[in-house]
C-alpha cells in the first residue's frame, strides 16, 4: 500500500497550523521550534516574531519608561487580529521592527504558510491568542542561564554595551514574573533548562545542558505512532555522560504532569534512530536534524522529541478532518517573515 510523504498533505491542505512560542526575550524560543522549520522547510513554515508588534520603539519605550515585556508597550490587539486572518488564510501587512537601529522598518506584506509559527514575549499572553494556536510551548531557562544568554546575544548581535544589559535585566525582571511567566500555565508543553550536573561549563564549550521537557498527558493519540529509544545504542555506544529520567507533578488545575529530565550528550547514533522511526511512522521524509554529529546534547533531544508531538498533533487533526476555508490570495506562497 502506498502512503503519501506527510509533507505533500500538509501542501496540499487548506489547513494553516499554529505553533505559539511563549517565555522571555534571549530564552531560546526559536531553538526549540527550528526542528519544524528544518523538517518541513521554508516552502512550508513561516515565522512571525512578536518584537515586531512593539507598540514603541526603543527610544520611546524608554521616555515612557517602559519594557517591551509590559503588555501597554506592545500592540496585542493588532497580533490578535492578524493572527485570525493569517488562520483563514488572508495575507497582512505586518510591522517589522529593526533590533540593530531599535526602530521600526517599514511594513512587508506577509502571507502564511502551512505552518505558522509565532515566538514572543506574549504569545499566549490572551485567550484570543491561545484560541488560535494549535500547539503551545513555553520555553523557561532558569534565570542564571537565561541572563547569560542575554547577555551574550545581546552584546555579539544587538550592539549593546555589557551595562547596558545589566541594567536592562534588573529592570525587567519584576515584569517578567508579571506578565509572562504565568503564560508558561497554558502551555501544551514547558521547556525547562538548567545548567548540566555534569559541569556548568559544558554550557558554554558545547552548549550541554539540563533540560527538563515537561508535557500535558496527550488527549487524542493515534495507533502506532510512538517514539522508542534503543537502550543497546544508549549502553553500548555513548562515551560521554547522559542522564534520562521521568516523573510525574501535579499541575494547578489537578492535571498530571509527565516531565522528562535529560542532562548530557548522547550519541549521534541514538538520535539518529529516532528519526528513522519518526520517518517510518508519519512518512515524512527526510528527516535529518543532526547532520555530520557525532554526540547531540539533551536539549537536541528535547527538540526531536517534541517535533514528533507536534507532527502527531498534525496528524490527528488530519486524521479528525479539520478544514479551514483558506484565501486564494495566499495559494502556493509565502510571505517575508
Amino acid at each position: 500500500m502506498y502512503y503519501p510523504n506527510f509533507k505533500d498533505t500538509i501542501a496540499a491542505s487548506p489547513y494553516i497550523f499554529t505553533i505559539g512560542v511563549a517565555g522571555d526575550s534571549g530564552s531560546g524560543k526559536t531553538t526549540f521550534t527550528q526542528g519544524i522549520r528544518d523538517i518541513f522547510g521554508s516552502d512550508l513554515v513561516s515565522t512571525i516574531t512578536l518584537d515586531d508588534y512593539h507598540r514603541l520603539d526603543r527610544e520611546g519605550r524608554n521616555r515612557e519608561g517602559l519594557t517591551a515585556l509590559n503588555p501597554a508597550a506592545n500592540r496585542i490587539g493588532l497580533l490578535e487580529q492578524h493572527l485570525i486572518m493569517l488562520r483563514r488564510g488572508v495575507p497582512i501587512e505586518k510591522p517589522v521592527y529593526n533590533h540593530t537601529t531599535g526602530v521600526f522598518d517599514p511594513p512587508v506584506i506577509f502571507c502564511p504558510k502551512k505552518i505558522l509559527i509565532l515566538e514572543g514575549l506574549h504569545t499566549l499572553f490572551t485567550p484570543t491568542l491561545r484560541r488560535y494556536l494549535d500547539f503551545t510551548l513555553f520555553v523557561d531557562p532558569d534565570r542564571e542561564v537565561k541572563y547569560d544568554w542575554k547577555l551574550r546575544r545581546d552584546i555579539a548581535k544587538r550592539g549593546y554595551s555589557e551595562e547596558a544589559v545589566q541594567k536592562e535585566i534588573a529592570e525587567r525582571e519584576p515584569e517578567y514574573e508579571r506578565y509572562i511567566a504565568p503564560q508558561r500555565e497554558y502551555a501544551d508543553a514547558v521547556i525547562g533548562i538548567r545548567y548540566s550536573e555534569y559541569g556548568k561549563g559544558l554550557g558554554k564549550d558545547r552548549n550541554v545542558y539540563c533540560v527538563t521537557l515537561s508535557q500535558h498527558r496527550m488527549k487524542h493519540t493515534i495507533e502506532n505512532i510512538d517514539l522508542s529509544l534503543d537502550l543497546y545504542s544508549i549502553l553500548s555506544l555513548s562515551e560521554r555522560n547522559f542522564a534520562l529520567k521521568f516523573h510525574t507533578s501535579d499541575h494547578e488545575g489537578g492535571e498530571r504532569l509527565g516531565e522528562l529530565i535529560i542532562d548530557g550528550e548522547l550519541s549521534a547514533h541514538v538520535v539518529n534512530k529516532l528519526e528513522r522511526s519518526i520517518e517510518e511512522q508519519t512518512r515524512v521524509r527526510p528527516i535529518s536534524i543532526f547532520r555530520h554529529r557525532q554526540y547531540v546534547t539533551a536539549g537536541d533531544l528535547a527538540r526531536l522529541i517534541l517535533c514528533w508531538r507536534i507532527i502527531h498533533r498534525r496528524i490527528f487533526m488530519e486524521q479528525a478532518g479539520y478544514t479551514i476555508r483558506s484565501s486564494s490570495l495566499c495559494s502556493g506562497g509565502g510571505g517575508k517573515a
